[in-house]
């Protein structure tokens, strides 16, 4: 019998770092709750980008950005020959695992309506309709299952617009649907319909389980809204200036048309709302946070009765958060701040060692250390390519690192910003205008322990000197390393499993 650990990867979307009850009280999240309460919080983890499907490529192949080639939420890999190395769960696969995936990946987009490869899961379910761009070949998709459910949903969101992110997106409403007709409500079905038929076999599994949410738009079941009081909500503090300054954010949004018109509709909104309507869309998102708990308990509990967890290593995380109002009015992410940026982590079960349970982490830690964390749980050898660090080898970088290059959607791309950030620093480098034409390169540096806001720009303060040269030295001696490791390391024959056309 392998005696290797069921790996449990449970992942939310667009769900802040501080949106857990063990990092905000406000928050009711008891089933994450106890995740920490038996495991490590990664009190300092980072998104390599603040966007959902470069950070979710990244996340999957171990890889940056800049290493895959998906920077944007525009990119995709649509040629499953020219892979820049293997997603995490075939690596599994490979390895004996049997793999099984309930709900978004957000790394696998194919030709709408055309299945594309379920990259190593050996049953996989979805919460889309069959016609999108998600769909992948075997998978049952939820217009399959409950044609009427997901035609209900997306009558009750029709006024959110795209992604479900304009302003009615965040304002919200109290949804009149069950819970199983939302699409997370599917997903958690199915893969509860699994756990429960699921009978330990030669091999260890592999269970993916991601959801939508807490992405705006807020529609949230009455059961949830109801467990908060909106009287002790608090209201965000806003910054003492009324544009943006020169950021990195501010350059973006002089090329990207639709970083652009996405903040200032946004903000126009909320500068008419009173203070107990902002703080409503507070509340729904919180509550957004529970609804997704709810589900997450419901299967934990399920996996716990199945003996699934006897010995297991569970990952929860999050792809990015989401600004929520902060920063003149900002919502979504698409900016490195630290809202958008940073996430939760927390590694927990039955396989950490004892001496490690209900501890909190600080180091620099990122979502491009998931794949080589979970490599070693399998009894893999390191794969030299990834610059990723195994979490549970006690090993540490002096950073972590981060890249944006805007939207994604608009015919001119703007130039990168980079982002090197410490528990107690943050540099940003960037440079305004579009991405093929040169110009001076600006900086960002902030006190992160003085001025949590990020609103006192300390780059061109001659007293910050010495740190801003040792944090962009830093910066670029591990993005030098990093990009010259993968997809290719090499230049005879390399470790690419992949050979390029």
């Amino acid at each position: 019998m392998d005696t290797r650990p069921n790996i449990i990867f449970i992942m939310t979307d667009q769900q802040r770092y501080d949106a857990v009850g063990k990092r905000n009280p406000n928050v009711i999240t008891p089933a994450i709750d106890r995740l920490i309460e038996e495991g490590v919080l990664f009190s300092e983890a980072t998104a390599p980008c603040p966007m959902c499907v470069p950070c979710r490529n990244s996340m999957m192949f171990g890889l940056y950005p800049s290493q895959t080639g998906v920077r944007t939420n525009s990119g995709c890999m649509l040629d499953e020959s020219r892979l820049p190395g293997i997603p995490l769960p075939q690596i599994l696969k490979d390895a004996g695992y049997f793999t099984a995936g309930f709900g978004k990946t957000h790394w696998n987009h194919t030709q709408k309506g055309v299945p594309g490869s379920r990259r190593g899961f050996d049953v996989r379910a979805e919460g889309q309709p069959r016609n999108s761009v998600l769909v992948e070949e075997g998978a049952v998709m939820m217009d399959d299952e409950d044609p009427d459910g997901l035609a209900a949903y997306f009558s009750e969101t029709r006024a959110f617009g795209s992604g479900e992110e304009n302003a009615l997106g965040y304002i919200g409403m109290t949804s009149a649907l069950d819970i199983e007709s939302h699409r997370d409500g599917f997903i958690s079905k199915k893969c509860l319909e699994f756990i429960k038929s699921y009978e330990k076999g030669e091999k260890p599994l592999f269970l993916y389980l991601s959801f939508i949410k807490p992405h705006a738009g807020f529609n949230i079941p009455k059961q949830f809204e109801d467990m908060y009081d909106i009287d002790a909500i608090p209201d965000l503090p806003q910054p003492p200036w009324d544009q943006e300054p020169d950021t990195h954010i501010r350059a973006q949004m002089d090329v990207c048309e639709s970083l652009h018109t996405r903040h200032y509709e946004l903000k126009e909104v909320w500068e008419k709302l009173s203070p107990v309507q902002r703080k409503k869309t507070t509340l729904r998102y919180w509550a957004n946070c529970t609804f997704m708990d709810y589900l997450i308990g419901q299967n934990l509990d399920a996996m716990r009765k199945n003996g699934i967890l006897d010995n297991a290593l569970i990952v929860f995380v999050s792809d990015h958060g989401d600004m929520m109002g902060e920063r003149d009015h900002r919502f979504s992410k698409y900016c490195l701040f630290e809202s958008s940026v940073r996430v939760p982590l927390v590694l927990s079960g039955s396989y950490l060692d004892k001496a490690l349970r209900g501890t909190r982490d600080e180091r620099p830690a990122s979502l491009i250390d998931i794949v080589p964390t979970l490599r070693n749980a399998a009894s893999l050898a390191p794969d030299p390519r990834l610059s990723g660090l195994d979490l549970l080898s006690g090993r540490m970088r002096t950073g972590a690192f981060s890249e944006f290059h805007g939207g994604g959607a608009d015919r001119n791309q703007p130039a990168p910003a980079w982002m090197w950030r410490t528990k107690e620093y943050k540099l940003i480098l960037y440079r305004e205008g579009p991405v093929f034409e040169d110009g001076e390169i600006k900086g960002e540096l902030y006190d992160l322990i003085n001025d949590p806001n990020e609103w006192t720009n300390l780059f061109y303060d001659e007293k910050y000197i010495k740190i801003r040269l040792k944090l962009t030295e830093e910066m670029l001696a591990h993005a030098a390393s990093a990009f010259a490791r993968a997809p290719m390391m090499g230049d005879y024959k390399g470790h690419s499993p992949i050979t390029p056309k």
